[in-house]
């Protein structure tokens, strides 16, 4: 054999053992530290985040829930080649194929949604989220919010018709509920009282009937706010929208905030002329640091026959935050509470403004 030939056939040797030399006889397994999910590359879906979609678990697929708000909840996921299940969601809230609103969660597997339309279909849904990478969406699912509700108390946002002959908040003194009609105070004393959480700005508003100008009493209310069950004519939160019976027709106000007080004085209370068969809507409207308190001869389409408001500084903050149908009794004495004989119906209570339907 020649040299050149022996050369040749030794370098081929060597060659093939540094070639085999650079795969390991037994590949590593996967780490099982928690510090991702595998994101390496795109799926076809798109997602970069290796774990299976959520399932979505509530509201009921293609149900109907009973109020304008709900929980958008869906099963946690593990990831595929890690040992984790700690994981951001972020949930789509859909309405006619289009993102109408969207939120990232920390952790959490669920999404309080609210202020929904009357009678519309939303759909939903969710995936998981690690730093920049995403897992796949799940199925989307539906639910339909109702057309004409029933009375309801939620979070801080109360609706109770009243005429329906009951009323989803307590009842104070003697009460008598006519069906189609409302629900009718039946002496000073008499109030229906809401426990809500507090509601920072918003609105309270009633439609209310059988106020003739001049009523029993002296500074009879109409709608009122305390925090806790403290006296009302001293609570430190207190709101009273007043259609006196003496003076006749007087229309007062006041609200205390964390850091002021608010009230018509001296020639700010004016006499309005109330027809006992009418009904008007009282509507008293705070937040952004101001109050307003209007009055409508008939519905929200109505003759505006009051309309007055205030700066304050603070906020309207009571905790427990209670509203009324009238007003408890306090040191002023029964003759300083509800109007008796008043007979109220669609009561609401929000952060949000009245909606059409509690104009029925």
């Amino acid at each position: 054999m020649s040299k050149k030939y022996l050369v040749a056939l030794t370098f081929g040797v060597l060659a093939t053992a540094v070639s085999c030399s650079d795969k390991p006889a037994n590949p590593a397994a996967p780490s099982s530290a928690p510090v991702a999910a595998d994101d390496a590359g795109a799926a076809a879906d798109g997602s970069t985040l290796k774990v299976p979609a959520p399932t979505p678990t509530a509201p009921a697929n293609g149900g109907a829930i009973d109020q304008f708000e709900t929980t958008l909840k869906v099963n946690g996921v593990a990831g595929t080649f890690v040992n984790t299940t700690q994981f951001a969601y972020k949930f789509q809230l859909l309405i006619n194929g289009a993102v109408l609103r969207e939120f990232r969660t920390s952790s959490s597997t669920e999404w309080r949604v609210t202020d929904l339309d009357i009678n519309s279909t939303y759909s939903w849904r969710a995936r998981a989220e690690q730093g920049q990478s995403f897992g796949p969406w799940s199925a989307t699912w539906s639910f339909k919010t109702p057309d004409i509700p029933e009375g309801y108390i939620a979070g801080g946002e109360v609706y109770d018709p009243l005429w329906t002959g009951k009323t989803v908040g307590d009842i104070n003194g003697a009460v008598e509920f006519i069906d189609g009609v409302g629900a009718k105070m039946l002496g000073h004393g008499s109030h229906i009282e809401y426990a809500v959480d507090t509601v920072a700005d918003g609105e309270l508003s009633m439609m209310v009937t059988n106020t003739p100008t001049n009523t029993e009493g002296n500074k009879t209310k109409v709608m009122s706010m305390r925090e806790g069950r403290t006296d009302i004519t001293t609570n430190d939160r207190r709101f009273t929208a007043e259609k006196r019976g003496n003076p006749a027709g007087i229309i007062a106000w006041r609200m205390i905030t964390s850091n002021d007080q608010i009230d018509t004085v001296g020639a700010q209370r004016i006499v309005v002329e109330f027809s006992a068969s009418k009904w008007y809507l009282w509507t008293a409207q705070w937040g952004g640091n101001r109050f307003n308190l209007t009055i409508r001869e008939g519905d929200a389409n109505g003759k505006v026959i009051y309309n007055f408001g205030k700066s304050y500084r603070g906020t309207y903050d009571p905790r427990p935050h209670l509203a009324y149908v009238g007003a408890p009794i306090g040191r002023g004495g029964s003759s300083d509470a509800t109007i008796p004989g008043m007979i109220a119906k669609q009561v609401w209570l929000s952060h949000r403004a009245r909606p059409e339907f509690a104009n029925k």
